[in-house]
């Protein structure tokens, strides 16, 4: 039951999204604009700034995934949806899972758009090492998404939401962000340094198993009070 309680959930929210698609047009166009304005300005004569790649790509997946988060849980304030299933006969923690994978899947699809970007602009190869770069992407996300989602969560009916939300997420997750940078950068070197990057993708891993499993044991309480 609990799978399949967070699959249901995950699928209510990706239903929505794609017959709406409002979370995510604007999400990649906010994180396309970002990006855009950094390449604008440490790109000259064609020449992009040494290492900046890795910093600016996460730096736009962190803010893109800030906004998600935020109009997610925006659009569960005005329809009570997540009102109605907190009070449904299930397990919270399924709940939480459930939104989740909706979080993560939603970014996964804008970084479909932002990677091949930043490898435009910023002269980027990271065809040279793809399943490395897939797994600190995918490890970076669930890292991110695991503390944002719980945050979001526990903020919908504050009046200051869309401040506290940042100022609460980005201490929090600043290892996380650190590691998928510097596990990138290690992969877009002339010769990717494949020990440096997997060591990073270990951190994330453990990151990710630390903020998934805090946030499992503290979303009922948090939602309860």
């Amino acid at each position: 039951m609990f799978f399949k309680i967070a699959w249901l959930v995950m699928r209510k929210d990706l239903t929505v999204e794609v017959r709406s698609r409002e979370i995510l047009y604007t999400t990649a166009f906010f994180a396309v604009a970002c990006v855009l304005v950094f390449a604008f300005a440490l790109v000259r004569e064609g020449r992009p700034l040494e290492d900046a790649a890795a910093g600016i790509l996460w730096i736009a997946i962190a803010f893109a995934g800030t906004l998600a988060l935020g109009r997610t849980f925006e659009r569960e304030r005005h329809a009570e949806t997540l009102r109605a299933l907190l009070l449904a006969p299930a397990d919270r923690p399924a709940i939480y899972v459930g939104k989740l994978l909706g979080i993560v899947a939603l970014l996964f699809v804008v970084e479909l758009v932002l990677v091949p970007l930043v490898g435009l602009l910023f002269q980027a190869a990271f065809e040279r090492a793809v399943l490395w770069m897939v797994a600190l992407l995918v490890a970076g996300t669930i890292g991110f998404a695991a503390v944002g989602t719980l945050f979001a969560a526990m903020l919908v009916r504050a009046r200051s939401r869309d401040v506290m939300l940042p100022v609460l997420l980005y201490p929090i997750t600043v290892p996380v962000i650190i590691a998928g940078v510097r596990g990138t950068s290690a992969l877009l070197q002339s010769t990717p340094d494949i020990e440096t990057a997997r060591m990073w993708l270990a951190l994330l891993v453990f990151f990710d198993i630390v903020f998934v499993t805090l946030s499992l044991w503290t979303f009922e309480p948090l939602m309860t009070d």
